[in-house]
């Protein structure tokens, strides 16, 4: 045996299992599928969550809302109307034949007491004045000339019974004489005596009658020149009352002219013709003025005069004024709708009306029945109804939250409500419905 050393042949070790298994092509691809799926589902779960919070923060950005407010609550009766004059001057065209419109105030103008509103033509009564001016005139000297006529009659009809009256007188003393005269120019005597008496008869008879004719014929011219003087004053009063004057202050409303017709009819101008006495227009006392509204028959009983009123214009929206019930109608009016129905008329009086109101104007008022103070009110839009009891939604933490309240009183615009806290944000419509977010 030789020394040669025998190596026995090395085994080889098995190497250690790996932790990795190996791995095919198609298995590294169904994994990354799987963490993609995984990953996707993680997202899209991520995004769902966060839609569903952003909506449910979003309702109280969304609906509309108001605050419940606290303070005096006022029972209302709304009614409409329009606004009227209680107080309104006529205008009436003069007791003046032949009348034409010259001049006019334009439509709506304000004018002052005592301005000129309407001026006729007066062009012919002006010659119609120098016409009768002329025959004043006329008369007057017919009449001075009779009078001075008369007078010299007068004191000739004086000189010639002064001279009837001598010669009577003479006769008287020569027939007085017949004593110592002979007995034949005694009788001649008396026959003068007696003859020169009935002369003085007859210039008396022929005074009295010239001064009873003088006196006839002055009082005929008298009557002449008065008649004529009373025709140029009828003249003149008649130029004068050509002009109109304002009777108050405020503005014309003219009426509608007929002379052509009901179908053509349309408000006075310059240039149409005016019957005497007519009325030509109408000037409302604007410090008058008072809401004619119309009241249901079923509110009637709630109202009574005096009541507190606020009244709105249409064409001034922004503007209220405070007024009163002044009357109520005694008697229900039907209406021409049908079926008809009745309503009672309800006046309220402006105390201080605003000085672009006009009469004609449409609006409403509101009656104030009563008054709940420290009441808290919500708009009539934000009660719902659930199972027939009444409900209010609370925007409370981006969502909202029905509240049970109890009904105090109701108005056209607001409802006392009780079980409410002032300022709390109250929807106006309902969250529930379907189309409430749309």
């Amino acid at each position: 045996m030789s020394d040669a050393v025998i190596r026995q042949p090395e085994i080889p070790t098995p190497a250690a299992p790996s932790s990795t298994p190996f791995m095919g092509p198609r298995a590294r691809a169904r994994v990354r599928f799987w963490a993609a799926f995984l990953l996707f589902v993680a997202v899209a779960g991520g995004a769902s969550y966060g839609v569903y919070r952003y909506r449910q923060a979003q309702p109280a950005a969304i609906l509309p809302s108001a605050p419940a407010r606290q303070g005096d609550f006022l029972v209302l009766i709304r009614c409409r109307g329009e606004l009227k004059a209680e107080r309104s001057v006529s205008v009436s065209a003069p007791m003046v034949p032949n009348l034409r419109i010259a001049w006019m105030t334009p439509p709506g103008a304000t004018v002052k007491e005592g301005e000129s509103i309407v001026k006729f033509d007066s062009s012919s009564a002006q010659q119609t004045l120098m016409q009768k001016e002329a025959a004043l005139r006329q008369a007057q000297a017919t009449l001075d000339q009779a009078l001075a006529q008369s007078k010299i009659t007068t004191e000739q009809d004086k000189t010639d019974l002064a001279d009837a009256n001598f010669t009577v007188e003479r006769a008287r003393l020569e027939a007085s004489k017949q004593e110592i005269v002979s007995r034949l120019q005694g009788e001649a005597s008396k026959i003068d005596y007696g003859v020169a008496q009935q002369k003085l008869k007859v210039q008396q008879a022929t005074v009295d009658l010239h001064a009873t004719s003088d006196r006839s014929k002055i009082a005929s011219l008298t009557r002449q020149r008065d008649q004529a003087q009373s025709d140029v004053d009828i003249t003149k009063a008649r130029i004068a009352q050509m002009e109109l004057k304002s009777p108050i202050s405020g503005f014309l409303i003219f009426q509608s002219n007929y002379s052509q017709g009901w179908m053509n009819a349309k408000p006075f101008k310059v240039g149409d013709n005016v019957y005497a006495g007519m009325v030509l227009a109408e000037m409302p006392d604007l410090t008058t003025l008072l809401m004619d509204a119309k009241v249901e028959e079923t509110d009637r009983g709630r109202i009574a005069t005096n009541q507190e009123v606020k009244v709105r214009v249409d064409s001034l929206p922004e503007l209220t004024l405070n007024a009163t019930i002044h009357q109520i109608s005694l008697l229900a009016e039907a209406s021409n709708e049908f079926p008809p129905v009745r309503s009672f008329r309800a006046y309220a009086a402006i105390p201080k009306p605003d000085a672009r109101l006009r009469p004609g104007m449409n609006g409403g008022m509101d009656i104030i029945i009563s008054r709940i103070p420290n009441a808290i009110s919500i708009p009539s839009k934000a009660l719902f109804t659930r199972a027939g009891k009444p409900i209010v939604y609370i925007a409370e933490k981006g969502r909202y939250n029905a509240v049970s309240v109890d009904v105090l009183a109701r108005n056209p615009d607001e409802i006392a409500v009780k079980g409410l806290r002032a300022g709390a944000m109250v929807t106006l419509v309902d969250p529930e419905k379907k189309d409430a977010k749309k």
